[in-house]
């Protein structure tokens, strides 16, 4: 019998990765261009054109091409969101198909470089929703369900710190208890395993990972923070209407600054509810300048800004955001401090997870051999020092940030499916 040809799917909030086993142990492969990592975000033509993907998606919409641009789709997973439709020109699109469609392109990817796979591992956060076991099967029941119309006969998942896991453990020489801390684009999750080089060539780890734990809060939740705090202000949040007796209602700058609800805003109902409030508001400029966003889309440009401040505030101690040319306000100086004060109780909630898949496992941090961090957000400054805290003295070990989770995957599929 042919050996079965495998795959491993990292399907990420911000960007995806698709990895095979190689001599060395597993490889990524190529889905943009030269580029091993997909930004998970599809541009959908308001005239009926194909969908466009990644970079090329994220361009058509800079552009100013007619038509929507969605990001951050994983997080409809485990929400009700997954079983709407949104509108595109006059088309009615599921987020079910939307995702299907990326996986197909995915799946494309993968026939070009390894033709007949049909037996795959995907990611998962540990939760998809947090404190939720129903709301989690749901989750994984729908990627499983997307997958298999994709053509993969074979499925399994495996949660994404535990596949960092398995490609840090490639590298190592002598037994050790890790942490592993995945902070990916919409969720963090925590494990603790023991690895060694003997361990690595076994297919039944389930003796060797001590606990897990998750927490549905990524990249993607701080850039929301961010825009709430530094850019939403510029738009009316926080004014009054109904002379000085009401503050604007949140829900709408919630919406504009989470990725996978901006387009929700677009709809025409919006901009009227918008107006009204205008006639009674305090500060009616602010409102205007909503309305120029929402006449404009540019919703996304905005969450754009936002992640842009916050990756560049990983090297420096300022930056600017570029609001004048998006909303007709100022630009605004943000300072690493002011985005470290705005993510306070989100830190807060990594530490507390530190410490609960600790006590899981039954071990004090002293007993932690090395921190391996991986996932988009792990080189934020102010989370790599909340880690440092919890663990003193402990070294800290990264990888391919983008890459990790989806070489541990292959190397997992590699193992189950031989």
């Amino acid at each position: 019998m042919a050996q079965a040809r495998v795959c491993g799917v990292d399907f990420g909030t911000s960007n995806s990765t698709v990895s095979i086993p190689a001599d060395s142990g597993a490889r990524l492969i190529a889905l943009e261009g030269a580029h091993v990592t997909l930004p998970s975000a599809v541009f959908w033509d308001a005239e009926g054109a194909p969908p466009q993907f990644g970079r090329a998606a994220m361009a058509a919409y800079i552009e100013g091409d007619d038509g929507r641009l969605m990001r951050g789709l994983k997080s409809a997973l485990g929400s009700d969101l997954i079983h709407e439709k949104t509108k595109v020109g006059n088309r009615a699109i599921a987020f079910t198909q939307i995702i299907g469609r990326f996986f197909a392109h995915l799946r494309t990817k993968l026939e070009a470089e390894q033709p007949d796979t049909d037996h795959v591992v995907l990611g998962r956060p540990v939760h998809f929703v947090d404190d939720d076991p129903e709301g989690d099967k749901a989750a994984q029941d729908v990627l499983e369900t997307i997958a298999r119309e994709q053509g993969f006969r074979q499925i399994g998942f495996q949660y994404e710190p535990i596949a960092a896991a398995l490609d840090y453990e490639s590298r190592v020489s002598a037994e050790e208890l890790v942490l592993i801390v995945d902070i990916g684009g919409g969720t963090t999750d925590f494990s603790v395993i023991r690895v060694s080089p003997g361990a690595a060539q076994r297919a039944d780890r389930a003796g060797d990972i001590l606990a897990n734990h998750g927490l549905r809060l990524g990249g993607t939740d701080l850039d929301r923070m961010l825009s709430l705090d530094h850019i939403m202000p510029d738009l009316g949040l926080g004014s009054l209407v109904h002379g000085g007796k009401a503050a604007m209602p949140q829900h709408y700058y919630l919406d504009l600054a989470s990725w996978h609800r901006i387009n929700a805003m677009y709809a025409p109902g919006v901009a009227r509810e918008i107006k009204e409030l205008r006639q009674r508001a305090m500060q009616p400029e602010l409102l205007e300048r909503m309305l120029s966003v929402l006449e404009n889309r540019q919703g996304h440009a905005l969450a754009m800004a936002a992640e842009a401040a916050k990756i560049d505030l990983s090297d420096r101690q300022t930056t600017q955001i570029a609001l004048a040319r998006l909303t007709g306000g100022r630009d605004r100086t943000l300072s690493r401090t002011g985005f470290e004060e705005t993510v306070a109780q989100s830190v807060l909630r990594l530490t507390g997870g530190l410490a609960e898949v600790l006590r899981r496992a039954g071990v004090t941090p002293h007993e932690i051999g090395t921190v391996f961090m991986t996932g988009g957000s792990a080189s934020l400054p102010v989370l790599r020092e909340a880690v440092t805290r919890c663990l003193p003295g402990t070294p800290i070990a990264t990888g391919d940030m983008f890459g990790s989770v989806g070489t541990g995957l292959a190397l997992d599929a590699a193992r189950r499916f031989a």
